[in-house]
């Protein structure tokens, strides 16, 4: 394979923390750009969740987005974000679980009918509170997987209502949240893609901005 092939969605927070997980290890690949609506067949064929971001390689499919993080890093870390204390890992773990579980059912809250907005965006600010007690400009002090796998995650929630949000007791969060949003970081990861389509030339990812 001249280079792995990442299935992707732009705004879905689990690619974007891929891509940047691969940008700044510098791993170039042929970026396919899914419409969740219109799955391609070779997407479907080889992600076994049919989620994205899925990464084909030489070393198999890797289709979670945290495992995609760690495999690049693993190649290059050139900013040591593997570098962190075991305690960033359970804060993505609670991320991952109970933070997400709560962020889909505000946002998208039709799809849960049984389950009381008001009190699943309560849960959220609870888990927004103590990450911004956890921040100084970074998390461990210096940038790391952890502020890069949840930052995305907070970035969707806070646009739900970004007037409320902004709004909020969480300084320091907020701050985080606007380094990334108008970092270069961001700015590379968030280029605008085509849909994909079986034939395509290949678009290479990262752009020669991210590198």
């Amino acid at each position: 394979m001249a280079r792995p092939v990442l299935y992707s969605f732009r705004r879905c927070p689990y690619a974007i923390r891929a891509r940047l997980a691969l940008a700044v290890a510098g791993i170039e690949v042929e970026l396919r750009e899914v419409v969740l609506r219109d799955k391609p067949c070779a997407f479907l064929d080889v992600s076994p969740s049919a989620t994205v971001p899925c990464l084909v390689c030489e070393d198999g499919v890797i289709d979670e987005s945290l495992d995609v993080m760690i495999w690049a890093l693993g190649i290059n870390d050139p900013e040591g974000w593997l570098e962190m204390p075991g305690e960033g890992h359970d804060w993505i773990a609670r991320n991952d679980g109970l933070f997400k579980q709560a962020l889909d059912r505000v946002k998208y809250a039709a799809r849960y009918p049984d389950d009381d907005p008001a009190a699943q965006r309560e849960l959220a600010a609870s888990f927004l509170g103590a990450l911004d007690d956890k921040i100084g400009d970074w998390m461990f002090g210096r940038p790391t997987l952890a502020d890069f796998a949840i930052l995305p995650f907070v970035r969707q929630f806070a646009f739900i209502d970004k007037a409320c949000f902004d709004a909020q007791p969480w300084p320091r969060l907020q701050a985080w949240l606007d380094r990334f949003l108008t970092s270069d970081e961001f700015d590379a990861v968030m280029a605008k893609y085509p849909q994909w389509r079986e034939g395509d030339a290949p678009e290479l990812f990262p752009g020669a901005q991210a590198r």
